[in-house]
């Protein structure tokens, strides 16, 4: 006969119960603090280490809930709190000898950065208004559009059509207009991949508009230049 087989086998039901009481709490608390660092470190996700004297904690959390807690110390690593099996009893225990440890390390962490703020004082310069620029600006570009859909009107009645385009080198730099419909599509300066000082999406910089609307002069001179010979040849016809 075997021995000890009429000898009671002692439930782990009270064990258990305990321990995941225990766990329950320790979640609870653990999420505030995972709260507080998400607050604090402004994301949704992210991990933090407490040192302690008896090891280090690392406090993972997603979405403003505990993923996961861990201890290394005393020679052993224990995930107090985890989405996996819970720990036993005993290296439960000895984390939560260190757990007092761990809020105090978190309280620190959060002071810390407290003061890092509480005597800082943000003063910042009156912003400067761009009113004046871009009044300049459109001030100057609704004078080009002026001569340029007079260009483009010119441009209709010579050449025929609803649309076209017309260039002449200033100062050795490539100015073209395209027209369409008797008004001007585009005033572009430097060819391909040049400075658009009309069209259709955005203004070009103030700064493009001073470095080009100097020259916008000698372009419609060329303009008109061309459109004198034209008449000239015109009339030199005779029927």
């Amino acid at each position: 006969m075997v021995d000890g087989l009429d000898t009671d086998v002692v439930g782990a039901d009270d064990a258990a119960d305990r321990r995941d009481e225990i766990l329950a709490r320790v979640t609870d608390h653990a999420g505030r603090m995972a709260r507080e660092l998400a607050r604090l470190q402004g994301g949704d996700y992210g991990t933090a280490e407490f040192d302690t004297d008896a090891g280090e904690w690392t406090l993972k959390y997603e979405g403003g809930d505990v993923q996961y807690l861990r201890f290394e110390g005393r020679g052993r690593e224990i995930y107090v709190v985890s989405t996996k099996e819970p720990p036993e009893p005993g290296p439960l225990a000895t984390a939560l000898d260190d757990y007092d440890a761990l809020v105090a390390a978190f309280n620190e962490h959060v002071r810390d950065a407290e003061a890092v703020l509480a005597d800082l004082s943000f003063d910042p310069p009156e912003v400067a208004s761009a009113d004046a620029a871009v009044e300049d600006r459109e001030r100057l570009l609704g004078r080009v559009r002026d001569c340029a859909d007079a260009m483009a009107g010119q441009l209709r009645r010579v050449e025929g059509g609803d649309y076209g385009a017309y260039s002449a080198r200033v100062n050795g730099t490539r100015w073209e207009l395209k027209w369409e419909d008797g008004r001007a599509s585009y005033l572009r300066v430097g060819g391909e991949g040049g400075i658009y000082l009309l069209s259709q999406y955005e203004p070009p910089a103030p700064r493009d508009v001073r470095a080009h609307a100097g020259d916008f002069g000698a372009f419609v001179q060329a303009f008109n230049a061309e459109m004198r010979e034209l008449s000239d040849e015109i009339d030199a016809v005779s029927l």
